[in-house]
């Protein structure tokens, strides 16, 4: 059976009614036969049936033992990170989210736990900033939003021989293409948000542990700090996955067309995508996902802000916008926008440079957009041709 087929009838039909949607439990509390016996629910924190059936499909997706949803994929990442204590060490991917670089720099380093930032594509740098104190790491593959590739399985094995613990943020693959506990990881975090919900509607996070005992220390923080997610937006997050592989099979399809227009066009400087031959780490992508995804970054020739700000205020389709994954088409300028909270050296070092310019590729038919970032190029190099004439005239 495919995974697809699998998917679907994973969803269960509400054994009380026969619904063949989930039902939406939207209760705080639930009423007791007698103190402490119940059927399997007493307080919405601790568990709700509607959240329930998305941690028990997720955990499934993903082939790990416990699935856990929160309110946004940050309070998603706050959970891992409370697995730690003071005086432990995180190696990080460089190129990471910069929602997670501000929670571990400018909240979890006050508490003394010290991150160690990276090139997680060269497995070799990991092995050098590991020490001692190293208890975690932390992957983005593909990363966000120059799209390196790290080598999920090498790094479980390096992870697994300094007994740290692996955690692979699987965003912007999602299970469809992509399963890093099947690969060795040993956590897996979804911005729930982007992909899994898919239609741009909610906030919410995910969090899959590969073995009871990790998925046991995840559940209680989750009751212990309550940042759950409620009943309703589980509801949306379950009809979201039940399209998944469709959705997934044609974000892919118009990425692929998107980056190979982009990488013949004359105004491009590097386009960044894993499905691309030229992409350094397109052989490791081949082995280890199904398909590459649905976004797409590149830069600009002329490589100032000022050139990418007028070209991602120039586009018609592609809406100007954070976030991604959802079925309409978003582009983004990641230095002034989702990476702002990282110091502009740093996250130039990383790669995100200030012409960088990211697609979320959605569900429109592939050549509306592919139409639409031609006019895009050709209205900003008019509009740059009459303002160097008019210069030059006065």
């Amino acid at each position: 059976m495919s995974n697809a087929t699998q998917l679907i009838h994973s969803i269960p039909v509400d054994p009380l009614t026969g619904a063949i949607a989930v039902p939406i439990y939207q209760t705080s509390t639930f009423v007791q036969e007698a103190p402490g016996v119940n059927k399997g629910y007493d307080y919405a924190r601790s568990g709700n049936p509607t959240r329930a059936t998305l941690e028990k499909l997720i955990a499934g997706l993903e082939n790990g033992e416990v699935g856990l949803a929160f309110a946004s994929g940050l309070a998603a990442i706050d959970n891992v990170i409370k697995l730690l204590k003071t005086g432990d060490e995180i190696v990080a991917v460089d190129d990471i989210y910069g929602g997670a670089y501000r929670l571990f720099n400018n909240v979890y380093e006050q508490f003394g736990i010290k991150v160690h930032y990276v090139d997680t594509s060269d497995v070799a740098n990991i092995v050098d900033a590991i020490t001692p104190n190293t208890k975690l790491i932390w992957l983005e593959t593909p990363t966000n939003p120059t799209l390196k590739i790290s080598d999920i399985a090498a790094i479980a094995k390096i992870a697994k021989a300094n007994a740290c613990l692996l955690c692979v943020d699987n965003t912007f693959a999602t299970p469809a293409l992509q399963q890093p506990l099947s690969l060795g990881a040993d956590i897996v975090i979804h911005s729930a948000t982007k992909y899994l919900g898919g239609h741009s509607d909610l906030i919410a996070g995910i969090v899959v542990a590969k073995d009871k005992e990790i998925g046991a220390r995840l559940k209680y923080l989750q009751n212990a700090c309550g940042a759950i997610l409620g009943p309703f937006d589980s509801w949306l997050v379950i009809r979201g996955i039940e399209t998944l592989h469709l959705r997934i099979r044609q974000h892919c399809s118009s990425a692929q067309a998107v980056a190979e227009f982009l990488e013949s066009h004359p105004q491009v400087d590097k386009v960044y995508y894993p499905g691309l031959s030229s992409h350094p780490n397109h052989l490791i992508a081949k082995k280890q996902a199904k398909n590459f995804g649905g976004i797409v970054s590149f830069s600009l020739k002329d490589d100032t802000e000022e050139a990418a700000i007028n070209f991602v205020t120039s586009t018609g389709l592609f809406k100007l916008a954070e976030s991604l994954g959802g079925i309409k088409s978003l582009i983004s300028h990641p230095a002034n926008m989702t990476h702002k909270s990282i110091p502009a050296e740093k996250r130039r070092a990383a790669g995100v440079s200030d012409s960088l310019i990211r697609l979320s590729i959605g569900l429109e038919e592939t050549e509306d957009l592919i139409k639409d970032l031609s006019d895009t190029f050709q209205r900003v190099h008019t509009k740059k041709t009459t303002q160097y004439s008019t210069t030059k005239t006065v």
